[in-house]
Formats: C-alpha cells, structure tokens, sequence
C-alpha cells in the first residue's frame, strides 16, 4: 500500500492560509513554496524555495529567471520551472488585457505609461514597442519591433515605419523599457527618437512620445520637453 504523502498537511495548511488572509502575510520563500507545492507533486517545496532565494536574491529575481537557470537548482527540474517563468507573463497578459478592456485615450504621458507599465511588466529583457494609435490616440495595435540593447544597429527606422503603416496608424508613441531600473535615457535613446521622428514627418503620422519604462518609474520625452519636432529638432 502506497504511504500517504507527509508533506500533504503542510501543503493543505499554506494554502487554507492563503485563501482566509492573502498573500500580503507570507515571506517572500512563502510564496514560492506555496506556488511550488502547484508544481512539485510529492516533495517538501520548502527548501527548494529557501535554495531558489539563496541563488537568485529576490521573489521578483526569481520569476524572472530564465527557466534553464531556475531548472538547475536542486529540486526544480522543468516542469517546475516552466511554471514559475509562466507567471509573471500571464500577470502581464492580465493588466494588459484589463487596460485594453477600458480603451483609453492615449493623450497624455500619464495615460501613456499605464498602459506601457502594464505591457512590460515583468520583463526582464530590454524590448523597445511602437503604439500604433487611431485618430483618437486609442491603440490599434502595440508592435514589438525589438528586443535587446536600443540602438539604431537593433532598432530599424525602416520596420518601425512599416508597423506604423501596416496598421494605418495615425499617430505613435514609442516605448522602451530599461530593466536595469536607470530612469535618464542613453545617448542612444535620443538618437534613435530623433531618426524617428523625422522618418515619420514625411508619412504625416506623429510621434507623441518616447516613454522609457525603469520598474514603477517613468520617463516621458514629451512631459520633459525633449521630444525631437521633425526638421526643426
């Protein structure tokens, strides 16, 4: 006769103790033993969770591992790695899918990097997106045309303006995350806004910002006053 599973009583526990009170009084180990106990069937998830904080630092570091790195630590292997990678891009799908539901008008930077912090949440690759808006600054669709270091070598004027057209935007925003939290934009940044913004004047479609995403912090060329304005930047 097979013996039950010893672990099972701990497992009903953290989750009773989830459903009553949240997550807002468990450690951050907590968590992940508790989001592991979903992915590793019949093992004590707990020092695996304390091995996963020791090697990788933090919760967030953790989620944002790279599945390969998370499947090397003793007890993870991929299936359970697989599992916590899914999370924080279905957490991104999710506020970005409820922003969507609210069709807002992207008219100011505010507006602007809600819906960009919702995008991005949770990468931990620098991507660069151009938000191809209607008449009314609603996104038509948001392009990801890059993922890596921006630079112009990365960020091809030619396919953004493809994208721009593609989706017979009137108007975009350009975006563009930087995970290492550095707010100030690079060198770089402004040169690559500057040869956008003149590729877009000749095709009559306006770029209203260039917003750089740093975790809960942002950066709008518009608010701050650098945008580029065409042939007279």
């Amino acid at each position: 006769m097979a013996r039950d599973n010893p672990h099972d009583g701990h497992r009903a526990r953290l989750r009773r103790r989830f459903l009553e009170q949240g997550l807002d009084g468990f450690d951050d180990h907590q968590v992940l033993e508790l989001l592991l106990t979903y992915a590793i069937p019949r093992s004590d998830t707990n020092p695996v969770a304390h091995a996963l904080m020791r090697r990788f630092g933090t919760l967030s570091a953790v989620l944002e591992a790279d599945p390969r790195d998370l499947a090397t630590v003793e007890g993870m292997g991929e299936n359970a790695a697989a599992f916590l990678s899914l999370l924080p891009q279905a957490t991104r799908r999710y506020f970005l899918d409820r922003v969507r539901q609210e069709r807002p008008r992207l008219d100011d930077p505010d507006k602007g990097t809600r819906y960009l912090m919702a995008l991005m949440a949770g990468r931990s690759e620098e991507v660069f997106y151009i938000l191809c808006l209607d008449t009314q600054c609603r996104v038509i669709y948001p392009a990801l045309v890059s993922e890596g270091t921006v630079k112009e070598a990365h960020v091809h004027p030619r396919h953004v303006v493809q994208e721009a057209l593609a989706h017979k935007a009137a108007a975009v925003i350009l975006a563009h995350n930087h995970p290492s939290g550095a707010l100030k934009p690079s060198l770089q940044d402004h040169q690559i806004t500057r040869v956008l913004v003149q590729a877009f004047e000749p095709l009559d479609i306006k770029v209203l910002d260039h917003i750089i995403i740093a975790g809960e912090e942002s950066y709008s060329f518009a608010r701050e006053g650098v945008l580029p304005r065409g042939s007279t930047a």
